[in-house]
Formats: structure tokens, sequence, C-alpha cells
């Protein structure tokens, strides 16, 4: 059965593990949350762990909610540049940020409006990297209970806590703070390479139980 996930913001290593194991499905239809890795993600400085957040614009009035997939980006701050400045200021002393920084780079370049678009093309981008197939097939409707489908789209609650077991790895600051699992796929890259697949591929799913 194949597995219905969000596209985020270069996901968690949680979800591209999920990926990774699984044929999944996108979802497509659902209404636009906060507070979620939607528009966030999860890296570690040296300070410890550290949000990234994308601006979006906000409907308002009697509009009310939106969808998902018609989420725009603010681009009147410029958040990429700041984006980029703080992971080059994180990850530049890890092993394989050189190397993949031509790769990454230009997500941060030019100003998108979709929010479900851009976030798609940060999955796509490590996809290729590691060398997996990203799967293309995206969800019709919205089902809140869906039946052809496994349903693991609550890996896009930020403030979820999940059971996971992840096998630690070693990361820049962590002397300073520790092994802190489950951040963006981004500091796994950057600190593991090109052992990243193979990572993924051998992480425990006890967390898609839940």
């Amino acid at each position: 059965m194949k597995i219905l996930v969000h596209p985020t913001y270069f996901p968690s290593i949680a979800t591209f593990t999920t990926l990774v194991q699984n044929d999944v499905v996108w979802e497509a239809h659902d209404n636009f949350q906060k507070q979620t890795y939607r528009n966030r993600c999860y890296i570690c400085t040296d300070k410890g762990k550290h949000m990234l957040n994308i601006p979006i614009k906000h409907v308002g009035g009697n509009e009310g909610r939106q969808k998902y997939s018609d989420v725009e980006i603010e681009n009147e701050y410029n958040w990429k540049k700041v984006h980029w400045r703080t992971l080059e200021t994180a990850y530049r002393t890890s092993p394989f940020f050189e190397f993949y920084e031509d790769d990454i780079r230009p997500l941060y370049e030019g100003n998108e409006a979709s929010l479900y678009e851009f976030n798609m093309r940060t999955v796509q981008t490590v996809a290729d990297i590691i060398g997996v197939e990203i799967p293309v097939e995206k969800t019709s409707t919205y089902e809140l209970q869906p039946e052809k489908h496994s349903d693991a789209r609550f890996l896009v609650e930020a403030k979820r806590e999940l059971p996971i077991k992840m096998e630690p790895y070693t990361q820049v600051f962590g002397e300073r703070h520790g092994f802190i699992p489950n951040l963006s796929v981004l500091d796994l890259l950057f600190n593991e390479g090109t052992n990243t697949l193979s990572y993924l591929k051998n992480q425990p799913l006890e967390f898609l139980d839940v």
C-alpha cells in the first residue's frame, strides 16, 4: 500500500526515510496549517536546534482557510538570503557542505510564488543528489481517512513528538549539544554525504505505526 505524505521544506529525516523506503503519494488537497513543516525545517547551529521559517502571504477576511497548494510565499522579505547565510554558517565546516553547495544554492535564488512547488523542488533536489527516483503521484481529492493509502500525513506536524529511534551520526556541533535527531535531511546530507542514502534505507520505521 502506498503511503500518503506532504511535501515539506527540506523534509525531516523521518519523512525522507519514509520516502526512500516506501512508494509514496503526495497530499495535494489539504488546507494549510501553521506551525508545521510545510513552511519550516530545523537545522543545528552553534546555539543548538534552529528553525528556518518561510514567510507566507496570509489570507484574511472572508476567504478563511486556503489550500496548501494555493499558499504563496512572501518574497518582499529576503528570507532566502537569510536562510542560505544561516546554512553556510552552520555547515561550512561540515564534511560535505562544499561538496553539495552548488546543488543546494540555486534553490535560494529567484522568487517562486508557490510554497508547495518550492517544497517539491527541495525534495527533488535532495533525491537527485542521493540518487533516488522521486514519486510524482499526487492526490486528486482530500480524504480525512484515506481508504487506499496508508496515512503518514502526521509527519508534517512539527510540534508532534514521534517515538523515533534514529541511529546517531556525527554532527558539526555534536560535542556541544549532543546528538539532535530528526533534523532536516540537509543536516544528514552535509554531515554524512555519500552515506546519506544508506543511512535512510537502514533506519527503522516504527514511528509510522503511531
